[in-house]
């Protein structure tokens, strides 16, 4: 079963008759008409929930954008298909470019919107910049060392949930691992706690200043950072971290 056949499955599950209908109709259009149609998919579509698609993280998602990432598959084979979505990026409002992005790694040659999805990296748009970092594959296998980094950082810097990155352990390297050294000393400079899932990172790499580090983590009165420092030196499984993301979102 491929992508479109996968996302279609789960539209039939949560779409009515009349809504199947508008699909099947605007899926036989050219690619004016289906840019329309991603275009007024929520004035035709319901914003019900979506809940989990076998092979993708669509927590949050809604099937307004299921739709229309379903029909952007579509438009991608037409022969100006690119240039289609290429406009549809430019003119887009904030939830048509959540779509754009979900969509982003089941295009056919996902590796030609590598300028869009790093755009996305630097947006000031909540949902945006979710909606390439959180569940979504595309960074993982495509952005470089540095693009990845930025990726990562920016969600440490806004105290969004790392844990939700895909392939986070799996491209950690020792540039970010140097880097986030630096921030937690810039935050304990600044009085203030470094999160835990920073040591997450650097666990596998060594940095200048690692022993004195975790010496202090252990020495904290905060059970969090002790806990963080008996993860890292036990280099424990990634499963005991995401409890601990849970413990500190919890306060």
């Amino acid at each position: 079963m491929n992508t479109a056949e996968l996302l279609y499955q789960s539209i039939q599950s949560l779409a009515s008759p009349t809504e199947l209908a508008w699909i099947a109709d605007k899926i036989k259009t050219d690619s004016k008409g289906l840019s329309l149609a991603f275009v007024m998919a929520p004035r035709q579509v319901a914003k019900t929930r979506v809940g989990n698609i076998p092979g993708w993280n669509w927590q949050n998602s809604t099937l307004d954008q299921l739709v229309r990432v379903y029909l952007l598959i579509h438009l991608a084979e037409k022969e100006d298909g690119k240039s289609r979505i290429e406009t549809l990026f430019d003119t887009a409002e904030m939830n048509e470019l959540v779509a754009l992005y979900r969509a982003l790694p089941v295009l056919p040659s996902p590796e030609i919107w590598l300028h869009r999805a790093t755009d996305a990296v630097r947006s000031n748009m909540g949902p945006v910049f979710d909606a390439i970092a959180f569940g979504n594959p595309y960074p993982l296998q495509y952005f470089s060392e540095l693009a990845w980094n930025q990726l990562v950082l920016k969600c440490i810097f806004n105290d969004k949930p790392i844990h939700l990155i895909e392939g986070l352990d799996e491209r950690a390297n020792q540039a970010l691992a140097n880097t986030l050294a630096d921030f937690a000393h810039e935050r304990w400079a600044a009085g203030r706690r470094v999160p835990s899932q920073v040591w997450r990172l650097i666990r596998n790499f060594q940095t200048d200043t690692k022993e004195q580090d975790l010496k202090r983590l252990a020495e904290s009165v905060d059970l969090n950072d002790q806990k963080a420092a008996e993860l890292v030196l036990q280099n424990s499984p990634l499963e005991a971290w995401k409890v601990l993301e849970k413990e500190e979102t919890a306060y």
